[in-house]
């Protein structure tokens, strides 16, 4: 009689794909949307303290993305290998992976709390002069380093039962991270008046009750993998280099986020500090409409990490051709949305006038790299999948950094309005490369794979 492990091994290898797709990824999916809607709700919440209450969480965000980008990057990692080692039958090495996954992630988190102890003064002044937004930027961003276990560990551990084929647990953890989030927000700044202090306190609450809740799960229920710390009296340095060999680049890979963030800023500060603002404001409302994608490559890696361990070549590339057409359909939606209701989406954050002169035509004209950026985004998840981190790299380099910088600088000779044109360009031109390591990969490799039809 089979197990629970090997049915839901099964499920990934021979349930019908699109609806496999659709239920492993829905559930970190609406996770992800929840997660963008706290981080939206937070910043509505501390704009009310005031201008420099804004600006100063604002300013941290990209060290703060920095620091969700170890967390993702190496818990990406960690699902790949798990669903590679378990589609290839080699539970014993899943096991391992999910057992080291708590080890790296204290190791994640011990670089920040020293990050937030001695490093966070000297980064902040690299931002501002301004003596009440240096100050409550180093209070929250101070806070959010120096307690970041929660997030750290909590991550690690729902990427490892998302290798298994199990997502509805990963949501549920999500969900009372940020569910607790909004809940404590409000009473923290405005009860407790602690202001911008208080959103990050809620922050790490939120991030601390997430993990809390999975460990429960992960040592009381059963999950397809079994974490045994016997495993540490010798540890398997392989296991810990294979999970880098897929995180590290994704890692950076993520990371190059919030150094695209700092380098726009010296742009945009040659023009106003609205114009600032209105790429703070934009990663936020874009959120809404990424994450749901990136919940989508959450579903799909492991689908596609255990074909290609299986060496199943038909369903490694229709799991691709689905999750394209879903992220389309989504970037698609949310290009509309930029289009028609700009000044809307401006208003939540009390936009001023000069806010809405600049923002307006600046969330029309960013759009535009929506439907092109699913492609890209969808092409490094397999590359992830298959293990070739390094080329997800080069993507996101092209895409977030190696382009778009050098467009945006030379774009802002001709006025602000411009700049905006080069998150589309970049985006369009990344895609160029994507499809030629695609098909390179194919070439040598995947056609090569069986042609299993499902039992």
């Amino acid at each position: 009689m089979e197990n629970t492990n090997e049915l839901k091994q099964n499920k990934m290898g021979t349930a019908p794909l699109f609806r496999l797709i659709m239920s492993m990824a829905l559930p970190a999916m609406f996770s992800m949307l929840v997660q963008a809607l706290y981080n939206i709700v937070d910043s509505i919440f501390v704009s009310m303290k005031g201008e420099a209450a804004l600006g100063a969480v604002n300013l941290a965000f990209p060290m703060q993305f920095l620091m969700t980008s170890v967390a993702v990057g190496t818990g990406i990692g960690i699902n790949s290998l798990v669903s590679r080692r378990l589609g290839e039958g080699r539970k014993h090495e899943a096991d391992k992976t999910a057992t080291y996954s708590l080890m790296l992630g204290i190791f994640s988190w011990l670089i920040f709390l020293l990050l937030g102890i001695f490093a966070v003064h000297p980064l902040i002044s690299v931002f501002t002069n301004d003596p009440e937004t240096y100050q409550y930027s180093v209070e929250y961003l101070s806070i959010v380093f120096i307690f970041s276990i929660g997030i750290f560990v909590e991550v690690n551990i729902e990427k490892t039962l998302q290798g298994t084929g199990n997502t509805v647990f990963p949501m549920a953890f999500q969900l009372v991270g940020a569910i607790t989030n909004i809940i404590l927000d409000p009473i923290f700044i405005f009860t407790f008046d602690l202001g911008v202090k208080g959103a990050a306190i809620a922050t790490v609450i939120g991030q601390i009750f997430s993990m809390i809740f999975a460990l429960l799960v992960l040592f009381i229920r059963k999950n397809g993998i079994k974490v045994d710390f016997n495993f540490f009296k010798k540890i398997d340095w392989k296991v810990i280099i294979d999970v880098y060999r897929v995180g590290l680049p994704s890692i950076v890979m993520q990371s190059i986020g919030s150094f695209m963030i700092f380098g726009l800023n010296l742009i945009l500060t040659g023009f106003s500090i609205t114009a600032v603002n209105v790429l703070g404001v934009y990663y936020k409302l874009q959120s809404f409409i990424f994450m749901p994608v990136f919940g989508l490559t959450h579903g799909v890696m492991p689908i596609m990490g255990y074909n290609y361990g299986a060496k199943n070549k038909d369903r490694l590339i229709k799991s691709l051709k689905y999750s394209l057409f879903i992220a389309l359909v989504i970037m698609g939606i949310g290009l509309i949305i930029f289009q028609v209701f700009p000044r809307e989406l401006l208003a939540m954050f009390n936009a001023t006038d000069d806010m809405y002169a600049i923002g307006i035509p600046a969330l029309r004209l960013i759009s535009l790299c929506f439907l092109p950026a699913a492609v890209g985004i969808m092409f490094s998840t397999v590359f992830q999948a298959v293990g070739r981190g390094i080329r997800s790299l080069i993507i996101s380099l092209l895409r977030q950094l190696c382009l778009i910088l050098p467009i945006a600088y030379v774009l802002s000779f001709f006025g602000v309005t411009y700049v905006w044109l080069a998150f589309p360009l970049a985006e369009i031109l990344s895609i160029i490369v994507s499809v030629i390591f695609f098909v390179t990969l194919y070439n040598k490799e995947l056609k090569f794979l069986s042609t299993k039809e499902p039992r």
